[in-house]
């Protein structure tokens, strides 16, 4: 199948996906929808991993800000979930390569991957909160991680960090010169498709199931909280407006 915004290829038991939306891959629901039709279409049986990366300088810049408002954002919502959900499904052991800005739906696409590669240039950032929202993929899986602390620094400031940090916290599993990202991310793939893909599907989710972690349970209560309590305030209306606006937002909420 061809498809507009990213591409898809599986070759040797490696199903890579390449988000392909420059010059930062914002992803749009066009886009996302391509991802859903590009990982149903995925068979787990013939797989070992799934790559993630992108072309031109940034991973990922996040989630198109303009389809947060008004009816849009129940779309958004479910096509951008049915992303993780689809990954869950797969149940094979997936790897993101990133190579520049990781930011928003962004950083929460790199964080849900069971490892990560990260150039030396790569950064990291839930930046939702400086729009008066929160990021509900990144409320789910950064306190797994990262430990409730960190996680909730993390999303409350919005603060932005680098690829080192990212490491030291647990978010990224390795780090490299840029010019070494290919090779090293090839390296990992290589370590993991020279394995047998039944006792690695297997092993992933034995890990998962023995932390005893409901990830289906946990993303509906923050959705739940995210679109009917969050986005029908003021104050989330304000913050994305005056981001497509460029202005400083003036919250009414106390």
């Amino acid at each position: 199948m061809a498809y507009e915004h990213i591409k898809l290829a599986v070759e040797g038991g490696v199903a890579t996906l390449t988000l392909d939306r420059e010059p930062l891959n914002v992803l749009n629901i066009a886009m996302m929808k391509e991802m859903n039709q590009a990982l149903d279409s995925l068979d787990p049986a013939g797989l070992k991993v799934l790559l993630i990366k992108a072309t031109g300088k940034a991973f990922s810049a996040g989630v198109d800000v303009g389809e947060h408002l008004g009816d849009q954002v129940n779309d958004m919502i479910e096509v951008f979930h049915g992303i993780f959900r689809r990954m869950e499904k797969l149940g094979v052991v997936s790897v993101a390569s990133v190579q520049g800005a990781a930011l928003g739906g962004g950083c929460e696409l790199a964080a849900y991957c069971d490892l990560v590669v990260a150039s030396e240039k790569a950064k990291f950032g839930q930046p939702e909160i400086l729009v008066g929202v929160f990021p509900p993929v990144a409320a789910l899986v950064f306190p797994r991680q990262m430990g409730y602390k960190k996680a909730l620094e993390l999303i409350v400031t919005g603060d932005v960090i680098g690829a080192a940090e990212a490491k030291q916290i647990g978010l990224v599993n390795q780090v490299v010169p840029p010019e070494e990202l290919e090779t090293a991310t090839e390296g990992l793939v290589k370590k993991l498709t020279n394995l047998s893909g039944l006792v690695l599907r297997l092993t992933k989710k034995a890990v998962v199931e023995g932390l005893v972690d409901d990830k289906e349970q946990g993303l509906g209560i923050i959705e739940k909280v995210y679109l009917d309590e969050l986005m029908v305030s003021a104050d989330a209306e304000e913050g994305l407006r005056a981001f497509l606006d460029k202005r400083k937002p003036e919250w009414t909420e106390k």
